[in-house]
């Protein structure tokens, strides 16, 4: 059965409850029986400024927003023009405005979307405790078929500490929303479906990270506030200690890295989170990691950079750091997860990796999917678990650390073990760890470094291959929701197609990549970075066809299934 999905913005200025009715929304729509994907859009300010709920509902899983959104509902339009590139309209999109609070950006009036006027605020104060966020929800509703019921559940839930005067007056503001768009122009409804409890999870990409670090074995995180990685980590603070672990606050990026790595050493498998510019300032600490070879996973949230950038809007532009950005030859483990659902299986499988080899694993996620909100089927569990090569007890009188092995990977010692100890720094260094400066050492232990990492067997987890044809939609990350959409669209036009989105971005897998690539023609590039880093990335460790297209933008916008679509079409 093809998917019935319907697209909806709520936007108003910081304060109005946009973020808080569009939580509301996806919840119900979930109890509803309808899967769900939301993201937010709102200012770098502290207090004030602008904010946006974008949605996408649909009757079966989906993992992007659509082309433009059926439905746009402005409690005020305070600062929305600042934002109003996101929030792409059509003329057979419906517009729901206060008359009374301010006039629509050229932008919003230009897209000749119809219109319709609700006195949200209006009908807000003629209700004892009534807001206009309620208001606006209830109109929400109406128009796209959610029945009554589970929004009430979420009222009760959500207000239950404030009592039933609250939920009785934010129940009559619905019904004053419903009642008044019940003659508004139509706009695609959704229809009824059925769910069972447990089948389905509510999550963002940032609390399924976090999960899959807990299950892959993770005990210790100590990282420093930074949006958008914020949110995994006041997910994971609790949870951590439900299994016995402990996350500590840093003062700052640097010490943050410095005490996984410490954590590690002491044999408990650690994790930090944080974004670009925290990444950029523990780059020195990293490298310590990989030379020590300490296993260690940074999960780094990309935001729109450089510097401070755009820190709560998303860009994939930190894959050159991520994959080059370290002193000397330091080969490291770089993944990038390519949906909500997929944080939690990147993740895990990424704590697997780090601990295994011994090494650094980045993460690389962003604002788009760790802040995203989706409702999806419930994931397969799988068996990824920290697992060290530790020494044996009677070898200890010949222990070496850094024994040059045909795997590349050394037995580890933890604090404690008698006649196991060993230096662990920055220095090169022989097998037993003994700084030195000899040629021969150093190229053992480089070529050591590196040959764990490209003689493992990663399997089939390195991408994601989907579809066949003489055509390929290549990616990575949160541009791989609008890409797979885009190629069902494609497939369903008659033609066909295949899409190779790589998770395991560090080392490179050119056998594998050459095997998916098997009779492609021409390859079409796809990614959210102004400079195209990922297409050049790709030019410079892959063979590609020789008809490729790129397209890539930066941050705020994401590209949507219709770009993709686009440039695929003008092959045709």
């Amino acid at each position: 059965m093809t998917a019935q999905t319907v697209s909806i913005a709520l936007a108003g200025s910081g304060g109005a409850g946009v973020i808080t009715a569009g939580a509301m929304l996806l919840e119900a729509a979930s109890r509803a029986g309808w899967y769900a994907y939301m993201t937010r859009s709102s200012g770098p300010q502290i207090r004030g400024g602008e904010a946006a709920a974008m949605m996408r509902l649909s009757t079966e899983p989906v993992a992007s927003h659509d082309d433009c959104f059926h439905l746009l509902v402005a409690i005020d339009w305070n600062n929305v023009g600042r934002f109003a590139a996101e929030l792409p309209l059509s003329a057979g999109s419906l517009v729901v405005s206060d008359p009374e609070e301010g006039e629509a950006p050229s932008q919003i009036g230009a897209s000749g979307a119809r219109s319709v006027a609700l006195p949200m605020k209006e009908l807000a104060k003629s209700i004892p405790g009534g807001r206009p966020n309620m208001v606006a929800l209830g109109a929400i509703a109406a128009l796209i078929g959610l029945p009554e019921a589970p929004l009430l559940e979420v009222l009760q839930k959500v207000l239950k500490r404030k009592g039933e005067e609250a939920i009785q007056a934010s129940l009559d503001a619905l019904r004053a929303g419903m009642a008044a768009a019940k003659d508004y122009p139509a706009v695609p409804r959704l229809p009824a479906a059925e769910t069972r409890p447990g089948t389905r999870w509510s999550i963002t990409g940032n609390e399924a990270a976090g999960l899959g670090a807990i299950r892959g074995g993770v005990r210790f995180v100590a990282a420093y506030p930074i949006t958008p990685a914020t949110d995994m980590l006041e997910w994971m603070a609790p949870a951590l200690a439900k299994v016995g672990g402990t996350l500590v606050q840093a003062e700052d990026e640097l010490a943050s890295i410095n005490q996984i790595i410490g954590a590690s050493y002491g044999g408990v498998p650690s994790l930090t989170a944080t974004s670009g510019p925290g990444l950029s300032l523990m780059t020195e600490s990293i490298g310590l990691a990989i030379a020590s070879e300490t296993p260690i996973v940074v999960m780094n949230v990309m935001r729109g950079g450089p510097s401070t950038g755009i820190p709560t809007k998303s860009e994939q532009s930190d894959l050159n750091i991520a994959l080059y950005g370290m002193h000397g030859d330091a080969p490291h483990l770089v993944l990038a997860p390519n949906s909500v659902t997929d944080c939690l299986f990147t993740t895990q499988w990424a704590v697997h990796l780090a601990e295994a080899l011994q090494t650094v694993a980045i993460v690389l996620s962003d604002q788009a999917m760790g802040q995203a909100r989706a409702v999806i089927p419930r994931p397969a569990e799988v068996a990824f678990l920290a697992k060290r090569e530790k020494p044996q007890l009677a070898a200890e009188q010949n222990y070496q650390r850094y024994a040059v092995t045909a795997s590349g990977v050394s037995p580890m010692a933890i604090p404690g073990m008698h006649g196991l100890q060993y230096t662990a720094d920055g220095l090169e260094h022989n097998e037993t760890g003994t700084p030195s400066s000899h040629v021969a050492d150093h190229t053992a232990q480089l070529d050591k470094r590196l040959r764990k990492l490209t003689a493992y067997n990663y399997g089939d987890h390195w991408a994601d291959v989907e579809g066949e044809g003489e055509t390929a939609i290549i990616t990575w990350g949160s541009s791989t929701g609008p890409a797979r959409e885009a190629l069902r669209r494609y497939e369903a036009g008659g033609k066909r197609a295949r899409l190779v989105s790589i998770r395991l971005l560090s080392p490179v897998q050119p056998e594998k990549f050459a095997r998916a690539l098997e009779g492609v023609i021409r390859a079409l590039v796809v990614e959210q970075s102004h400079s195209g880093q990922f297409y050049r990335y790709l030019r410079a460790h892959y063979d590609l066809p020789r008809d490729v297209k790129a397209l890539h933008r930066p941050g705020p916008l994401p590209v949507r299934p219709g770009d993709v679509l686009g440039e695929l079409a003008s092959w045709s």
